[in-house]
């Protein structure tokens, strides 16, 4: 107890130094804490478990065949979207 009445007895300035001090102390220690979680979590990563739960669609038809797109229906459809993307002014 006598810690506590010696710090009661210091001038202002002196006491918030303490306080800022202990605050970035257990600051510094729950940022190691965190930090120490989150490389166990990237440790613990999977991609195959996270693709699982995902569950992307998936391409049912081979690319052989895959309709063809000659180059005249090729430019209608870049001018289209090309038109699409212009705004109106």
């Amino acid at each position: 107890m006598k810690f506590l009445s010696k710090i009661q007895n210091l001038p202002e300035g002196k006491k918030k130094i303490i306080l800022w001090l202990i605050v970035i102390i257990i600051g510094l220690l729950l940022l190691a804490l965190y930090i120490k979680d989150i490389q166990k979590r990237i440790k613990s990563f999977r991609a195959e478990k996270i693709k699982e739960e995902l569950q992307p669609p998936e391409f049912k038809l081979p690319w052989s065949e895959l309709p063809k797109i000659n180059e005249e229906e090729l430019k209608k459809l870049e001018e289209a979207i090309k038109e699409a993307g212009e705004i109106p002014q």
